[in-house]
């Protein structure tokens, strides 16, 4: 992720959690880094499987389009705030 995306997401998470919430997080993402824990990235059969049942999930008509996405996440907004 470059530093732009970072920095949308940091701002998302500051203004939709509270404040025990960013805590929380903070503390899951220090024990995270602590513990070590390597991603390994995907190898390109892998990549290339996820690829192919995407297809197929497509193929299916298994997706959303992006109204659909849009539709769902202004509703969950809403749910949010009130």
């Amino acid at each position: 992720m470059n530093k732009d995306t970072l920095t949308g997401l940091r701002d998302y998470l500051f203004a939709t959690l509270s404040k025990d919430n960013i805590l929380w997080l903070a503390f899951e993402l220090q024990n995270y880094v602590k513990k070590k824990q390597e991603l390994k990235p995907y190898t390109t059969d892998e990549i290339r499987q996820m690829i192919e049942e995407g297809e197929k999930q497509v193929e299916r008509g298994e997706y959303y389009t992006t109204d659909e996405v849009f539709r769902k996440y202004e509703k969950y907004m809403q749910l949010e705030t009130t």
